[in-house]
């Protein structure tokens, strides 16, 4: 699967499969994606490749809240759209940025006590005051 930012600058590709497929209602998370929850996919760095715009790729990091890591937004530097995080252990993809269908569908709600007064969750999807359960 291929995906892009906004102004097509950052391009890249998934040639493996994600491997969760959630959305995030945390405050961070509302506001980085501008809307009630972060739709995000997970799929391992072995499987991701940048195919153009990495030096556009910038990161912004929040200052730490709880506890260690910080939260970061990956986004590009020209058209400002959030694109792939890329760590040592996984991708995180924002599902907005994708062109092609991942084949995978949303499994669940995470952070929703944290979630937006005016949003109401009405689909099935398990919720998760935090994380699920490991």
């Amino acid at each position: 699967m291929k995906g892009r930012c906004l102004g097509g600058g950052v391009q890249y590709e998934v040639d493996g499969p994600a491997f969760k497929f959630g959305f995030d209602h945390c405050s961070r998370c509302r506001k980085a994606s501008g809307s009630a929850f972060m739709a995000e996919l997970l799929c391992r760095p072995a499987h991701f490749r940048w195919i153009s715009g990495e030096a556009l790729v910038n990161v912004y990091e929040a200052p730490v809240r709880e506890s260690p890591p910080g939260y970061r937004r990956i986004f590009c530097s020209v058209c400002g759209c959030n694109v792939p995080d890329l760590q040592a252990d996984m991708v995180f993809i924002p599902a907005g940025s994708l062109d092609d269908d991942p084949g995978l569908r949303p499994e669940a709600h995470i952070f929703v006590g944290y979630k937006a007064p005016w949003f109401k969750i009405t689909d099935g999807l398990p919720q998760f005051h935090r994380h699920p359960p490991r």
